[in-house]
């Protein structure tokens, strides 16, 4: 059996038809499968490879830390100097407030573990969400997934959740002082890219303050200099309590975090003693790998360039049967007809060597979430070729 028939025999799935696509290799904007084809990526993993594939760097950082130690003991034991070096540098781009991390294995994680700490600080069990949001599938994070569809299988979930309509301003009412914690994408990334009303974020901050409920912003998707600022909810103005990473944070191993501060996050050290704990999360080798992917975020100054290169995505995605374009920085949602004929598009694309994919809960729209180091002839090509699929659509 080959590699392709092994993978569907003895990986488990989660679709019933899955890309496989055999991929051997990757480096910066590409990757490249076994036939030697040679793939544009427009979606980084999913938002996960902002400083491209395999970025020298973070190689370097984590062939040496791999050299030095790997697991020791149970998250937070032991002083191990990736992690403090990167939580140490993470909050020093922060607001005053975030500044005690949580390392998780994942964005899921890091959203179960804010769930928690949400409960356990304010005494309080009613959490409040949104539709269309997406905060991970595990129990807890599916729980406040604003999606009855990806919801209805697997209940009964977990009691006292709330979905409020993003951007409503009679939503808000529903926040009372029973309710522990609001999590909030800061930019709706599966809804296809909605971008929250600064008035209603402004709201929405200064309801939670009124209610002492705390106020989570997701940034697993959008973090990182993905929307034009290092993080999102500095275009909009607020501060959250406690902030959520991912996907990104680890420069492309697999990373995630929740960030409070140290008198919100003291309260999982007792009543009961070790309140909140993992095996595996923060890793030191994935945190050597975070570290580096941070600082060469930083340093490239990627991050000032994503407006200008949203505009050029902007310029040429545009063809009659484009219904609209929704994006912040290099997060962008292009709304089809239909997933059909979006689904034909995104197969054009794949074919030509150009990698995009759909939102889960905008399916109509194709994602555009590219590595930050995106050329402009890269992105120039990519729209051609999109445009191409919609003429053969």
């Amino acid at each position: 059996m080959n590699n392709r028939q092994l993978f569907l025999q003895h990986v488990a799935q989660t679709s019933d038809a899955p890309l496989a696509l055999e991929i051997v290799k990757a480096a910066g904007m590409y990757m490249w499968d076994t036939s030697g084809k040679q793939y544009l990526d427009l979606i980084a993993g999913i938002s996960v490879c902002n400083v491209g594939h395999c970025h020298p760097a973070v190689v370097k950082a984590i062939q040496d830390q791999a050299q030095q130690y790997m697991h020791l003991l149970v998250y937070g034991e032991f002083v191990q100097s990736p992690q403090v070096a990167f939580a140490s540098l993470l909050t020093q781009h922060l607001p005053e407030n975030l500044n005690c991390v949580f390392f998780t294995n994942s964005g899921a994680e890091a959203v179960e573990g804010a769930m928690k700490l949400a409960k356990r600080f304010t005494g309080r069990t009613e959490i409040a969400a949104f539709n269309r949001s997406y905060h991970g599938s595990t129990q807890g994070a599916l729980s406040i997934l604003g999606d009855e569809y990806w919801r209805n299988a697997y209940r009964p979930l977990l009691p006292g959740i709330q979905h409020l309509e993003y951007n409503s301003f009679a939503s808000l009412e529903r926040i009372t002082e029973n309710t522990a914690a609001v999590i909030a994408e800061s930019v709706q990334a599966e809804g296809g890219v909605n971008v929250p009303q600064r008035e209603w974020i402004h709201a929405l901050r200064e309801r939670c303050a009124a209610t002492g409920a705390l106020l989570v912003l997701d940034e697993i998707q959008c973090g990182f200099g993905r929307n034009g600022t290092l993080w999102a909810f500095e275009q909009l103005g607020v501060t959250p309590d406690i902030l959520l990473l991912g996907k990104a944070l680890g420069g492309g191993m697999p990373l995630g975090a929740f960030i409070s501060s140290r008198e919100t996050m003291w309260t999982l050290t007792n009543n009961p003693v070790l309140g909140h704990i993992t095996t595996f999360g923060g890793h030191p080798v994935n945190c050597a790998a975070g570290l580096a992917g941070f600082k060469a975020l930083l340093d490239a100054q990627l991050i000032q360039e994503v407006k200008a290169k949203e505009q050029v995505f902007l310029q040429h995605l545009r063809h009659p049967a484009i219904k609209a374009v929704r994006s912040l920085g290099l997060m962008i949602a292009v709304e089809m007809e239909s997933f059909a004929a979006n689904k034909k598009v995104i197969d054009y694309c794949i074919d030509k060597g150009v990698l995009t994919d759909w939102f889960l809960f905008a399916p109509e729209c194709m994602r555009i979430a590219p590595p930050l180091i995106i050329t402009e002839e890269e992105i120039i090509h990519a729209c051609k070729v999109i445009c191409e699929g919609l003429d053969n659509a």
